[in-house]
């Protein structure tokens, strides 16, 4: 008599309530898509254009730091790159982390007088 009989609830509804429970990870993976994943993608996909590109004569940066003047692409992995008087070596493409030489604008009809 002193206990009173408990009953149960109605259950809510169940599918709107996961949709807000879901909402909170969709919004910060897209907030990760946008500040990291696709910056990252366009950063490599410019390396990959940049390290394709190099031919010779170019200054190029390797990972580790040294700078040298291809002389030699020997295929699409490989270039020599003298890194001084009669010393080249042989380094790998992916290994190359900048391409210092740029092309120089041609000179004008006015400067040259």
């Amino acid at each position: 008599m002193f206990i009173s009989p408990a009953y149960a609830q109605a259950a809510e509804g169940g599918a709107n309530n996961a949709l807000f429970q879901m909402l909170p990870l969709i919004f910060i993976f897209v907030i990760f898509w946008f500040l990291l994943i696709r910056p990252q993608m366009t950063a490599r996909k410019k390396h990959q254009e940049m390290v394709s590109n190099v031919r010779r004569n170019d200054v190029v940066v390797t990972q580790g730091g040294i700078v040298g003047k291809v002389t030699k692409v020997l295929d699409d992995n490989e270039v020599m790159v003298e890194i001084a008087d009669n010393v080249t070596v042989k380094v790998v493409k992916a290994t190359l982390s900048d391409v210092r030489t740029k092309p120089q604008p041609a000179a004008n009809e006015n400067e040259k007088k």
